[in-house]
């Protein structure tokens, strides 16, 4: 290899290598070829020689180092491009210890992490935290050996406590969930199934007398169906309740016939002496502890040039280009054919997809704040009258005396003729209360299913009607979605009504055994949430009925949402039609708008595979298509100016950390996994942490959804759910289908099959989703 294709070759590797992009392609396209610099004396050397001197200067980079450093900690171990890398013990000024194994200074493979108050860890970390097997010893006593997930207990693992209680089985974020068995200090145990680390479900209680519970548990307590045994061979078999009222079964003695004297409720006395322990709080988790700053001498930011569009050019060696310009003047012969092959490697390598990569863009900002969405519908208002009626019949429809609703019902309940007409005249009824809007009728569709769903999705009957029926009237959104209907917010954001067409109507009432079962058997499914489906028919010539269902609305959160997406998974049309200039934090954008992968934690990510493919299996099955996964993000960290903060990145100059204003950093987001009660305000797609990694598309083609990672990430809280669930795929989409298939791919098209949409469906969400290792 001649010097000057040597400086070409050097300059594209440096180039190359310098873009996030190229890091991950760099072996494939230049093979293990290394380039040293030539002196005059060495210009015939072989490619043997030159490998040997990189390799030499790559081993003198890794050595053993003993530092006392800047704030007085103190680091022992191996060494490599100015961080812990290999075996290395590090103690902390707090007297904090980790001997193990590091790289590139996180802590990374199997090491014992000790504190000063005696607790130690040793086990599998990675990236910093608790990770893998392991065992931690507590300073008073407990113990745990399991498995481990971003420092939370996740999987099987035994547990022994202080007070000399243990458990044997699952755990999930940190408490017991799923199979297990607790046992007592004093030798009572129960076995069977646990949820959200208390007792929940099927399982079985078993006291050192002899006597037991077999049965449905209940936070704790039996629930439902089960059978009480004594030793002595008698038993107590009924349905078992902490409401009196509920509570009813049947005594069978054993062979001697006797009376019997004892009170169900005494079960529930003698179980309360049997709570679950807690067991002590780690005192401050591993990756909250922070290292003393080290510069890689590999990743000094150099400056970059802007560009005449407001991109940033890509970081280049200068040198480099340098010598690349050498020939860029030369018009001798020499020159021409050396740019001749500097254009066949420029092609050569956009063929390969490396050159084609788009460079980094400019910082992004925070999207201007939008105003509070929708039009307060007051007194004048076109829809006034309607609001009312809506407002009196919600009233009427859960306000009256029912008896308590049972999650177990017979198919009659789910019955699409299960309805109830009232009449409401404005001087009122017997049932209905004088009003001053117009006379109209009032239906109730299946009134003990969704009752039913009321209760199940833990909501308060008082709180439901006060926000739909208080004082504070429903805002009108602007515009009519692309169905037609009309959507209408409750003032505290928490519900949403919407206007339902005939078909739909029919849809969700064919549907709503296999929705109920559906959201029954998995709490944290991501189908919009149902509570109510009504029908308001006016008085006049025209008879007009107007149907709408009530759900729950995704974006009622304390986070402000900044972006809005909507993602099918097809390219046709999925575009914001509106300029930049009028894009805010309450435009929704779609499919092709999208710019970044989503990283969720561990735990997290597995559930939520799994619950994308129950959902969508649920919705293949009830021939439902044209449905969209929506997300919110709230970015965590932005600059005065409005500039976000990518992970990991210092307070932007001229910033002070005064003016920077409080933000989640690491160690506060560690502190709300490690306590389990925070965990409260957190479920599957709801507030959910994560981090935002920017993507670039190598071009503009709408069939390419998903780009290509750029190393560029935000912490972000997410929240999404799977919306529009009334569609099935009728003659209209098929005919559609038909239609748009003759002038576009039939792949990219939204009104497809319900079996292809859902595979088409979850394969783009899992490519925008991933796991953040």
């Amino acid at each position: 290899m001649s010097k000057e294709q040597s400086y070409v070759l050097k300059a594209w590797e440096v180039t190359l290598r310098k873009t996030q992009q190229a890091k991950k392609r760099a072996n494939s396209v230049f093979g293990t070829v290394s380039v040293a610099p030539h002196t005059d004396h060495d210009v015939t050397s072989d490619e043997n020689d030159d490998e040997t001197t990189t390799n030499r200067n790559s081993l003198e980079e890794f050595y053993h180092a003993e530092r006392v450093l800047p704030n007085g900690d103190y680091y022992t171990g191996q060494w490599y491009d100015n961080f812990p890398h290999g075996q290395g013990k590090y103690l902390w000024t707090d007297g904090c210890m980790y001997i193990g194994e590091w790289y590139n200074g996180k802590t990374m493979g199997h090491g014992k992490f000790g504190w000063p108050s005696g607790a130690t860890y040793e086990g599998e970390f990675k990236s910093g935290y608790m990770d893998g097997i392991g065992t931690y010893m507590g300073p008073s006593g407990d113990a745990y050996k399991g498995q481990w997930v971003m420092n939370l207990k996740h999987g099987h693992g035994v547990k022994s406590f202080a007070n000399g209680d243990a458990y044997d089985g699952e755990w999930r974020r940190g408490l017991q969930e799923g199979q297990g068995k607790y046992q007592w200090s004093d030798g009572c145990h129960y076995t069977g199934e646990w949820k959200n680390g208390t007792i929940f479900g099927k399982g079985s209680f078993v006291w050192t007398n002899g006597n037991r519970y077999d049965g449905c548990w209940d936070e704790g307590f039996p629930r439902g169906n089960g059978t009480y045994k004594w030793d002595d061979g008698s038993f107590y078999v009924g349905n078992w309740s902490k409401d009196p009222e509920e509570m009813n079964g049947t005594y069978y003695p054993s062979g001697n016939e006797g009376s019997l004297e004892w009170d169900p409720k005494d079960l529930f006395n003698n179980l309360s002496e049997y709570t679950i322990c807690s067991g002590e709080r780690v005192p401050m988790l591993p990756s909250q502890k922070k290292l003393s700053v080290w510069n890689s001498s590999k990743r000094i930011e150099k400056p970059r040039r802007m560009l005449v569009d407001g991109r940033v050019s890509v970081d280049v060696d200068n040198r480099a280009f340098e010598k690349m310009n050498m020939w860029g003047n030369d018009t001798s012969e020499g020159g021409a054919d050396m740019r001749k092959e500097l254009d066949a490697e420029l092609m050569r390598l956009e063929a390969e997809g490396l050159h084609s990569l788009k460079p980094s863009a400019v910082p992004m900002k925070l999207p201007k704040a939008g105003r509070k969405q929708g039009e307060t519908i007051s007194k004048g208002h076109r829809n006034y009258d309607l609001m009312l009626n809506l407002q009196l019949g919600i009233r009427h429809s859960v306000g009256r005396q029912a008896p308590s609703a049972s999650l177990d019902l017979k198919p009659s309940a789910f019955d699409p003729k299960d309805k109830i007409w009232r009449r409401f005249p404005r001087e009122g009824t017997k049932y209905t209360p004088p009003h001053q809007s117009t006379e109209f009728k009032w239906k109730d569709y299946c009134p003990l299913v969704f009752r039913s769903l009321r209760k199940l999705f833990k909501v308060d009957p008082a709180d439901y009607m006060l926000s739909i029926c208080g004082d504070d009237a429903l805002r009108e959104l602007s515009s009519p979605g692309k169905s037609g209907s009309f959507f209408y917010l409750t003032n505290d954001d928490r519900y949403m009504i919407k206007t339902m067409k005939k078909s739909e109507t029919k849809v969700l009432l064919r549907m709503l055994a296999a929705y109920y079962n559906h959201v029954r058997a998995f709490e944290n499914s991501l189908v919009i949430r149902f509570f109510g489906l009504h029908c308001v028919k006016l008085n006049g010539p025209t008879q007009k009925k107007v149907r709408f269902v009530i759900m729950g609305n995704l974006f009622c959160s304390k986070y402000s949402v900044h972006r809005r997406f909507d993602l099918k998974g097809s390219s046709l049309g999925r575009t914001t039609d509106k300029p930049e200039s009028e894009i805010d934090s309450n435009t929704i954008l779609k499919d092709q708008d999208l710019g970044f992968i989503f990283r969720l934690q561990k735990a997290w990510y597995q559930e939520f595979i799994r619950q994308i493919d129950k959902d969508c299996e649920f919705l293949e099955q009830e021939r439902i298509m044209d449905y969209s996964l929506l997300v919110g993000i709230h970015f965590r960290e932005a600059s005065v100016a409005g500039e976000l903060i990518p992970s990991g990145a210092q307070t932007p100059i001229g910033e002070s950390e005064e003016d920077a204003g409080h933000r989640l950093s690491r160690s506060e987001v560690d502190d709300l996994l490690s306590e389990p009660s925070r965990w409260a305000s957190i479920r599957l797609g709801t507030n959910m942490p994560a981090r935002a990694e920017r993507m670039m598309r190598k071009n503009d083609s709408e069939l390419e959804l998903v780009g290509e990672p750029t190393g560029e990430f935000y912490d972000v809280v997410m929240i999404f759910g799977i919306i529009d669930i009334l569609q099935d795929y009728d003659i209209s989409k098929k005919l559609e289908h038909a239609y748009k298939s003759i002038q576009y791919d039939p792949t990219s098209i939204s009104a497809v099959d319900p079996r292809l949409y859902s595979r088409r469906f979850r394969d783009f969400i899992f490519k925008v989703f991933t796991d953040d290792n």
